[in-house]
């Protein structure tokens, strides 16, 4: 088979990755979507992509699903190459888009052995896989039933489990929990942290700031077409400014005496404390401390605030983040 002429930068590292992506270019016309997209995902962690409506979130899930071409670029899948052996990139992805993939003609047992079926599962295994992703997913009571009787977020599950049918290594998650309910979004959750459990890798695009901080090992924020900021939530909130330690004391006293020492901090007089603007960290609180306790002066009480990710999105992109019911729906 043909090799790519382009060597990964570390042997060892590239085993490690379920997805590595390098240099990824698309354009739609005179119209630049993707521009030098670079990704490295390790195997069985939960790698997320922000962004705002028309970032590429989409053409980035369908091009490393095999649904669209690129125009450039180097992508290997687990440890297959997407332009050489698009056939094994696809025996080992599943995907669950923006809009269920469901027959509703169909029972929600009869999706899944349809499913099976084309992964070329023998009779006896597409059985066994059927029933074992209704328990897993909750759909046991209502496997015989059609899609059309279903909520929101069964939809969803039914839509997610056709998608593990064939036991894939990389799942591609794109806006999975788009217009359920809380309550299903947390049962989403948990789903993936139960596949991630079992070693699966997600790749997940979402506009919810929450369902990212909750579930991604690693976050990119994509925006105008280019990865403006990578790296876990604790490290993209450092990148922001806008942090504070607010400290309260027992009686007017206390905070008199930390008023005088801290001369710049904003004092509210109403609850006892005071915020010290600045980066909300060990070392900053430590120095506090220790400035308050070489005078006597006892903190009674001590909260850290940090930048969150609605902050770095409206930082780096300069819009605010999103929770549109209706994202991205040509790209």
């Amino acid at each position: 088979m043909a090799q790519t002429d382009v060597p990964p930068a570390s042997p060892d590292l590239t085993r490690e990755l379920a997805i590595d992506v390098r240099d990824l270019r698309k354009s739609f016309g005179d119209r630049t979507v993707l521009d030098g997209i670079d990704l490295a995902v390790g195997r069985g962690t939960v790698f997320a992509l922000l962004g705002p409506n028309g970032a590429g979130k989409t053409t980035i899930v369908n091009i490393l699903a095999t649904l669209l071409a690129p125009d450039a670029g180097v992508v290997r899948i687990a440890g297959h190459d997407l332009a050489t052996q698009p056939a094994r990139v696809r025996s080992a992805i599943g995907l669950t888009g923006q809009f269920a993939a469901i027959d509703d003609l169909l029972t929600g047992a009869e999706n899944l052995t349809l499913m099976g079926k084309l992964h070329h599962l023998d009779r006896a295994e597409n059985e066994r896989r059927t029933r074992t992703l209704l328990g897993q997913f909750g759909l046991t009571d209502v496997a015989h039933k059609l899609p059309t009787t279903y909520s929101g977020g069964m939809r969803r599950k039914l839509d997610l489990a056709m998608g593990l049918m064939g036991r894939p290594h990389v799942v591609f998650l794109d806006e999975p929990t788009t217009g359920l309910d809380p309550r299903s979004r947390r049962e989403m959750w948990d789903v993936v942290r139960e596949l991630v459990a079992d070693g699966v890798t997600v790749l997940l695009t979402t506009q919810y700031l929450e369902e990212a901080d909750q579930l991604a090992d690693r976050i990119a924020l994509l925006d105008g077409g280019k990865i403006v900021a990578e790296g876990t939530e604790a490290e993209l909130k450092r990148l922001v400014p806008g942090g504070r330690i607010t400290l309260r004391f027992a009686d007017q006293v206390a905070l008199a005496r930390a008023e005088s020492l801290l001369s710049t901090a904003k004092v509210s007089p109403a609850d006892l404390s005071l915020d010290v603007m600045g980066p909300a960290n060990v070392p900053s609180l430590r120095d506090l401390l220790n400035q308050l306790e070489a005078q006597q002066v006892a903190v009674d009480d001590i909260v850290l605030h940090t930048p969150d990710l609605d902050d770095v999105f409206l930082a780096l992109t300069g819009q605010p983040a999103t929770t549109s019911r209706n994202p991205e729906a040509v790209r």
